[in-house]
């Protein structure tokens, strides 16, 4: 990780390249967000919610944002993720620039490159495990018939193999979680994005969900951006970095390792 204060669509400058392995120097970083500013307006008052902020992350690495409530954690994800325009500066997923893509394009490029963790959860209440995690793959148009094998696959995954058919109530607070990595993972992303995804969970049950997330990513190659108010959980991650008041703390620490 390196940080600092329809038609194909260009990619990223090969500039910021991620150098933590050769693959990385040949093909575009996972995620790569240049010199991000946000403004929010308060009235006659200008708000600066992230200020030049730069990020680059590799295929298979997970960087951990900390940072006090308000610092801009939340609103760096909506941008990585393609959730927000109206920025200045440049994110691309997977060498693609966001700014490039509109309406449908970028709906469904978010759905084949992106995929979300959040406290909530954001499970439908009505819907099975199993049609939870499928959600994705119906919005994408893929057959039925590989939708049942990818579920399946995204349940054994995250240790669900024997719990597809049953509704989120049933679930632990814990599983519940597990079905939402699952989902986030289903359709193989280049990117998780990762909001708070433990912070209604105990101590013992976060730390086994985070090291779960983690792992699945790794072995599916996808980078991880995690944002995080708990030490704890930022420790597993290959690198940490802070947000303060929409500034991104340089130097990068290598997060220790258990």
């Amino acid at each position: 990780m390196e940080s600092s204060s329809s038609e194909p669509a260009p990619e990223c400058p090969p500039e910021f390249p991620s150098a933590s392995s050769a693959k990385a120097r040949t093909e575009p970083p996972a995620v790569r967000a240049e010199r991000v500013t946000r403004v929010h307006r308060d009235g006659r008052r200008e708000l600066k919610s992230l200020d030049q902020v730069s990020l680059t992350v590799s295929a298979g690495e997970v960087v951990a944002v900390t940072g006090p409530s308000g610092a801009g954690k939340t609103s760096l994800l909506h941008i990585l993720g393609g959730l927000d325009t109206g920025y200045q500066g440049r994110a691309c997923v997977a060498g693609t620039d966001w700014q490039t893509l509109h309406g449908s394009e970028r709906a469904r490029f978010r759905r084949r490159t992106c995929g979300f963790v959040v406290q909530g959860l954001a499970l439908l209440p009505q819907a099975t495990a199993a049609e939870n995690i499928e959600v994705p793959l119906l919005l994408d148009g893929v057959a039925p018939g590989a939708r049942r094998t990818r579920v399946a696959e995204a349940l054994a995954l995250v240790g669900l193999e024997d719990q597809g058919a049953k509704l989120p109530d049933q679930l632990s607070g814990g599983q519940q979680q597990r079905v939402a990595i699952a989902r986030a993972l289903v359709n193989g992303p280049a990117l998780i994005l990762a909001d708070e995804p433990t912070g209604s969970l105990d101590s013992t049950t976060a730390a086994s969900v985070v090291r779960l997330l983690l792992a699945a990513a790794r072995e599916r190659g996808a980078a991880v951006v995690l944002v995080t108010h708990d030490p704890q959980v930022a420790r597993h991650a290959d690198a940490s970095a802070r947000l303060h008041s929409g500034r991104l703390d340089t130097p990068v620490h290598e997060s220790p390792k258990e």
